[in-house]
């Protein structure tokens, strides 16, 4: 009888202990106030041109200008709305920006990778990096004369990864999250009507 009230206790005390875990590890991710401004999107020569802004909380912030290298991955995608159906994925960007800084020196470094092009630009400022870098402004989508008729929205997504933990760690603790932050924003849905 009193192995089973003590085997039943120690159950519920490591029970107890995996959701404190695990609360404790998903926190960070809930307080922190990261968000997505507006996404505007505009024809511009029939081409879909999509612009928002990017609000990082000050902890994020803080850490760039203290000289921690941060990624921030920024994912724009394109869907088509149905009425009966999911919403279908037309086409996507991946953008990939990496931030640097050395607060000795005062240099801040800025690192655009989209695909296999890769561009570089040197700040003195740090306000203009973060400025220059949480901005999307006037990215090319799609060619609207490619898009059947429909109804259709935006999904802009920014995530910064953690830094990878060794893999046999990641596989024991596969419910730790890998992201430090994942904030999406979705446009007003919009009608492309095409002649074909």
């Amino acid at each position: 009888m009193n192995c089973d009230k003590r085997c039943v206790r120690i159950k519920y005390l490591i029970l107890g202990f995996l959701f404190l875990l695990i609360i404790y590890l998903f926190y960070p991710v809930c307080v922190y106030s990261n968000q997505v401004s507006d996404v505007l999107v505009m024809i511009t020569n029939s081409e879909l041109m999509i612009s928002t802004f990017f609000k990082a909380d000050n902890k994020f912030i803080e850490e760039i200008s203290e000289g921690v290298s941060k990624e921030l991955i920024i994912y724009i995608d394109l869907f088509r709305v149905w009425k009966i159906w999911p919403d279908e994925f037309v086409k996507g960007r991946k953008i990939t920006r990496v931030l640097k800084s050395d607060p000795i020196k005062r240099e801040y470094l800025f690192l655009n990778i989209e695909g296999n092009i890769k561009t570089e630009k040197r700040f003195k400022d740090f306000e203009s990096m973060i400025n220059h870098a949480f901005t999307v402004s006037d990215i090319k989508l799609a060619n609207i004369k490619e898009l059947d008729t429909g109804r259709y929205f935006v999904k802009v997504t920014f995530e910064s990864p953690i830094k990878q933990l060794p893999p046999l760690v990641g596989y024991l603790l596969f419910f730790i999250t890998d992201k430090e932050f994942s904030v999406s924003k979705n446009s007003q849905i919009f009608i492309i009507t095409t002649d074909k």
